[in-house]
């Protein structure tokens, strides 16, 4: 019987020795590496805390006390050692569990995450309302380093150092996020190099001391005093000192018995604590080991060599997004490549190479990277912004007010638009076309394929105005790219096929499935015009409203929410025009969150497919 096999609950854990942990991790290990392999997931990171977890759960009582994973995406360890080992062949499965921490799939996770940042001002909250309850559980938020290039995380801190909260936040230092960390503050983190030389320095120096005739003892405990100054400069002791938090570390986040030791020291000081913890990110496994980045959002692989699982051959969007980048700024050399941490995810590792100039990792700050472009763009700059669609919702307000204000010529290329799969209802980006088209100057576009991409790409940064774009995850129908890429008409769309029975108003990837669904229809005598209407704003309001004249049976279809998004703003377009008799229906997301699994099962589920889009049309043409 494995070590794994006897733990239920956290409970079980604490009635292992201590000796027996390390084997427990090496389980683990091979549990994640095995389940990952077949489902996906966030592989790298989970395995750089193994030891931290067992730690954690090994001193803390949960769930009474509280761990608040930021992000999420290394909670996997966090589940199997609190009653969800005998699910956790369901991760990332629909009707399994989250690949991420979630308040309704156990007590033990005391927060929802899927974004980065949020961890530190989420205990800080909790522990603020356990002391108001004379509740006196531990509340411990752990933060990777990536996550600390954002300003949220600086927030919480002020606060906490401000309100001497008793919370304890755990600083995960792997030196990366997803990509390798960029900034200032990176560099100050990245000194445990210098601090690990420190502690072997001061190891030897404290034996030469005390080995020194009659003043030795004394020698050392003066030594001893100036080194505890010292570090401050040497770590980032200095930084969370600031804050008033008590700071100890850098250790070394894969010795289980240090772990325990100090965690059961510092548990029970009253005051904000920093314990500063080096891990490497993919421990334990080699190809993760040799290529973090790669194995941080992986999908299935060979568990043996580490080899993808071969899947379609086709571009993705991401690639020829990227690629398209690559080939404008050739001729163009205003244009400007900035994302969030995240130029493998975007597609811009080429763009990096080729242009290192004109290219710009800010780090897990968004807001910081539309303010940024807007910046670029007030010197005659033409960014463009690559976010995903979920993480730019982060940066609304810095969209209306830095750039749409005053109508800046900043471009934002939003990938992961629409339905993401197995990341769930924190990554899904089914809210841009609703958030994004409510504000003035803004243009917003979606291409039903990927040739369409790269003519939107060259119509966004063309445009005087802001323009926005937004792309599936994953690849597309493989159709031939254009040699040369043209721009297109802002606010133009254009009709795909011909019929007198029905309209239908397509919109980005939902186009496939119009023309999909028309097929299906002429079978059975529903002839449709299918319409790719490519702007969500400004519509094409000539075309729409004079085919609506003539076709008074409409479905409209967006892989977005259904409020204030395509179909909404068609709605509006005809009321405003005075057309009425018209018979209508809105397919989309309906007012919920989507949770986690297959993409094309997702799409079936919520009604945005070609067969609900055949289904819609025969109840309509029938009434």
């Amino acid at each position: 019987m494995s070590m794994l096999d006897q733990i239920n609950s956290p409970k079980d854990l604490k009635k292992i020795p201590r000796k027996d942990l390390p084997k427990l991790a090496q389980e683990i290990r091979q549990l994640i590496v095995d389940v990952v392999s077949k489902t996906g997931g966030h592989l790298a990171s989970n395995l750089g805390v193994v030891e931290l977890t067992i730690a954690l759960h090994y001193v803390f009582d949960v769930p009474k006390d509280k761990i608040i994973w930021d992000v999420g995406h290394q909670a996997y360890t966090h589940k199997l050692l609190t009653g969800r080992k005998d699910r956790f062949h369901t991760l990332r499965q629909h009707g399994g569990i989250s690949g991420f921490p979630k308040i309704t799939e156990s007590p033990c996770d005391a927060f929802t995450t899927g974004h980065s940042s949020t961890s530190i001002s989420a205990a800080l909250g909790i522990a603020s309302a356990k002391r108001l309850n004379q509740d006196n559980s531990k509340v411990i938020a752990v933060i990777g380093d990536g996550s600390m290039t954002a300003g949220l995380a600086f927030e919480g801190l002020n606060q906490a150092g401000d309100i001497h909260k008793d919370m304890i936040v755990i600083l995960n230092d792997n030196d990366l996020s997803i990509a390798p960390n960029v900034g200032a503050l990176s560099s100050l983190l990245s000194r445990t190099f210098s601090a690990r030389y420190l502690q072997d320095l001061k190891k030897e120096m404290g034996e030469f001391l005390r080995s020194l005739p009659r003043i030795g003892q004394d020698a050392y405990h003066y030594a001893k005093r100036a080194e505890e100054s010292f570090k401050a400069f040497v770590t980032p002791g200095m930084l969370f000192e600031a804050f008033n938090f008590d700071y100890f570390g850098p250790i070394k986040g894969h010795r289980l018995n240090h772990l325990i030791d100090i965690l059961t020291n510092i548990k029970n000081i009253n005051d904000p604590v920093l314990l500063h913890v080096t891990t490497q990110k993919g421990k334990g496994y080699a190809p993760a080991e040799k290529n973090p980045v790669y194995f941080h959002g992986v999908g299935c692989f060979q568990v043996k060599t580490g080899n993808k699982v071969s899947c379609s051959s086709a571009p993705s969007y991401t690639d020829i997004f990227g690629n398209a980048m690559v080939e404008l700024a050739e001729t163009d050399s205003k244009i400007i490549a900035v994302t969030a941490a995240m130029p493998e995810g975007t597609g811009l590792v080429p763009f990096s190479q080729k242009f290192p100039d004109r290219f710009f990792d800010v780090g897990i700050a968004e807001q910081h990277g539309v303010t940024f472009a807007a910046g670029l763009a007030v010197e005659g700059m033409k960014p463009v912004v690559a976010i995903y669609s979920t993480f730019l919702q982060r940066a609304y307000d810095q969209i209306l007010h830095d750039v749409c204000m005053e109508s800046l010529p900043v471009t934002f290329a939003i990938d992961r638009g629409g339905i993401v799969g197995e990341d769930g209802p924190t990554h899904h980006g089914l809210f841009d076309l609703s958030f994004l088209r409510t504000l003035p100057n803004m243009v917003v576009m979606a291409p039903k394929d990927e040739n369409e991409l790269r003519r939107m790409l060259l119509t966004a940064i063309n445009h005087p105005g802001p323009a926005a774009f937004r792309y599936p995850r994953g690849t597309g129908a493989n159709v031939a790219i254009d040699q040369h890429i043209e721009p297109i008409p802002i606010g133009k769309g254009e009709v795909l096929t011909n019929g007198n029975d029905l309209l239908i108003l397509a919109i980005g990837t939902t186009v496939m499935d119009a023309l999909e669904a028309h097929q299906i229809l002429l079978e059975k005598q529903i002839d449709a015009t299918v319409v790719n209407c490519r702007f969500v704003k400004p519509l094409d309001a000539e075309l729409i409203c004079n085919l609506a004249k003539k076709i008074p049976y409409i479905i409209t279809i967006e892989e977005n929410l259904r409020q204030g998004g395509f179909g909404s703003a068609v709605l509006e377009l005809l009321h405003d025009e005075g057309i009425s008799n018209l018979q209508i229906k809105r397919l989309g997301i309906h007012d919920t969150f989507v949770e986690h699994g297959p993409s094309n099962l997702l799409r079936k589920k919520y009604g945005i497919d070609a067969q609900a889009i055949v289904g819609a049309a025969e109840l309509m043409m029938a009434s």
